[in-house]
């Protein structure tokens, strides 16, 4: 995770807004103290000075309501200016009296008393005069740059304007003193700043200290460690978070372990799926395939994932993802080759919200391919049955029919037809139990009753009887050993199995060929094999030899009166056994049958 900035963390934000706070309180406190201060100040300075006035006004009138007609009483400019000296103070800049005619009869400024006997050109004093009213003003001296306060005040004598008192006072020492009092705010508000700044880290750390542990937590759990717990650091509302957060993480602990465990269920039954199973995102692209798909359709899962489920099932010619989300039948993909015959059977889903919004597909493939073969082989089977007994029946009805009119009584047809359809009834006999016998080995309470018995001599017995019986020139050559081999096998099952062989040896064999009979002992089985010089098998055809009703010269096995059940007879018995059973040939120089049984000389030494 990206580290934030220290500019952009929530504890400088959070200090930073406090400050802020606490900068625009004290900004507006100050503005508002101050401006009152000030006029505090200003109307306290106005009205001491205002104070002093009416005294000096009652001390103008007097002055000037005396008769002057008498030489010992001094004039009125002396007096005014006796008075004003006295009137002078450290705030007062000066004072200047004029009469009702506009004359200044007096000025407090000792510098200036040029002025006195001279006519003002004031403008507050004319209107005062023409008016009577009091008028005072603030602004900056040019020469100095301080600020001054003009007041003009009229002198009244019964009613009267009599003149005007002139006052120019010091006023900047009230914004001096103003001016110390902001710098003491703004110090006062520095060190409260700083105090407060000091206070917002550590109320700060209180609100961020968790909220890192919970970032710290959500990373941990993010990587998969619900192990992890927040501190609680108190009662309140983030104290309260904490807690929450550490619930929430428990139940995602838990939430996980379950999703863990039902995705690895998943998975185990993804992966030991008979079927494949394909799914795909909205658009079709592929997003799973397990591992039985990805065997099926002979492709890397890793290549893969994000391609378009129809060109995966190599549907892309005939079907758009759109035609297979409307698919309701399943789809049968042959991919077969020359050599070998493979189908699958595509079932498709639609992964579909509440809401009607398809969300993808899934696709099912089952292998067919042994279930068309079996469904082949039943056709088959029912064909070869179908044909086997038709013909015998044929055959038998043409001759009863030609009995039925007339042949009956002719001495030399009749024995002729009559002995044609024993034999083809003694075939369609030989045909229904063998069937019978593969119907009962396939059947699921097939059983076999062993016994030991040594095989050497069994297998002799069975050869001489043979020996014995044979009508055609053909000899035994027995490569046998002279030993006892004590097998336990099912005597009657096997008579069968060897009877059949050495039968079809002796059919295909050429007048005057041989037969030969061989036994050896491997590691834990004796293998037993059957040669003729017959006319043999096709390579491409060894495989088929001991499937049901196969032959491979089918004329001369009609012929012959076989069956074409007696191989696949002996294969399921020597299965029965816990043997295998194959075939052998070169064409032109014969077939040799051979097959095996478990053998064990360790026990056979303790039978005897």
């Amino acid at each position: 995770m990206e580290k934030v900035g220290f500019f952009r963390s929530v504890h400088v934000k959070f200090v930073t807004i406090y400050l802020l706070l606490i900068l625009i309180a004290m900004q507006i406190i100050g503005v508002y103290f101050i401006n009152k201060l000030e006029d505090q100040l200003v109307r306290n300075f106005q009205q001491s000075i205002e104070g002093r006035l009416p005294l000096l006004e009652y001390s103008l009138v007097e002055e000037m309501m005396k008769d002057r007609a008498d030489e010992n009483i001094p004039p009125l400019e002396e007096e005014v200016g006796k008075l004003l000296a006295d009137f002078s103070a450290q705030d007062i800049s000066e004072v200047r009296v004029i009469n009702n005619r506009s004359l200044i009869i007096g000025t407090s400024e000792r510098n200036n008393q040029s002025i006195v006997g001279q006519k003002t050109t004031d403008v507050m004093v004319k209107r005062i005069l023409a008016g009577g009213k009091k008028e005072d003003k603030i602004f900056i001296d040019q020469q100095s740059g301080n600020r001054v306060w003009i007041l003009a005040t009229p002198i009244k004598i019964g009613g009267e304007v009599a003149g005007s008192i002139y006052l120019v006072a010091k006023i900047e020492t009230v914004f001096d003193q103003l001016e110390e009092i902001n710098q003491i705010f703004i110090s006062a508000t520095l060190i409260a700043m700083l105090i407060t700044a000091i206070l917002g880290i550590l109320v700060a750390r209180t609100i961020t200290r968790p909220i890192s542990d919970m970032k710290r937590q959500a990373v941990a759990m993010a990587k998969g460690n619900f192990s992890r717990k927040v501190r609680v650091y108190g009662e309140d509302e983030i104290g309260q978070l904490a807690i929450s957060f550490n619930y929430l993480t428990r139940k995602l602990q838990e939430a996980q372990a379950m999703t863990e465990g039902e995705r690895r269920k998943l998975s185990s039954v993804l992966s030991n799926m008979t079927d494949g199973v394909v799914a795909t995102d909205r658009k079709g692209r592929v997003i799973l395939i397990n591992e039985r798909a990805s065997q099926m359709l002979n492709v890397s899962r890793e290549t893969m994932i994000s391609q378009p489920v129809t060109e995966l099932l190599l549907l892309d010619d005939e079907y758009s993802f759109e035609d297979l989300l409307d698919q309701q039948e399943p789809i049968v993909l042959d991919y077969s080759t020359d050599d070998s015959l493979f189908l699958l059977r595509a079932n498709f889903s639609v992964i579909q919200r509440d809401t009607g919004f398809v969300n993808g597909l899934i696709v099912v493939l089952h292998d067919v391919t042994e279930e068309e073969k079996i469904e082949a082989e039943r056709r088959e089977f029912v064909a070869n049955v179908s044909h086997e007994l038709r013909t015998p029946l044929t055959t038998m009805r043409s001759y009863l029919e030609a009995l039925t009119d007339g042949a009956l009584h002719d001495k030399e047809l009749a024995p002729r037809f009559l002995d044609v359809t024993q034999n083809e009834t003694e075939r369609m006999i030989r045909l229904v139990n063998d069937l019978l016998k593969l119907s009962k080995m396939d059947s699921k309470d097939y059983e076999i009753n062993t016994t030991w018995v040594d095989f050497v001599s069994f297998f002799n017995h069975i050869i001489d009887r043979f020996e014995m019986t044979k009508e055609r020139h053909v000899t035994f050559k027995r490569m046998l050993p002279d030993k006892a081999m004590f097998i336990k096998i099912d005597e009657d099952k096997l008579t069968q199995v060897i009877d059949n062989i050495i039968s079809n040896a002796l059919k295909y064999s050429p007048e005057g060929g041989r037969v030969t009979f061989r036994l050896k002992v491997l590691d834990d089985q004796i293998q037993i094999s059957i040669s003729d010089q017959g006319l043999g098998i096709p390579k491409e055809n060894l495989e088929k030899v001991f499937e049901r009703f196969y032959r491979v010269d089918k004329a001369r096995t009609r012929r012959l009166g076989g069956t074409g059940l007696g191989l696949a007879i002996a294969k399921e018995m020597i299965g029965a056994h816990g043997g295998d059973i194959w075939a052998r040939s070169v064409e032109g120089k014969g077939t040799t049958i051979i097959f095996t049984l478990p053998y064990d000389p360790e026990q056979e030494d303790d039978w005897s």
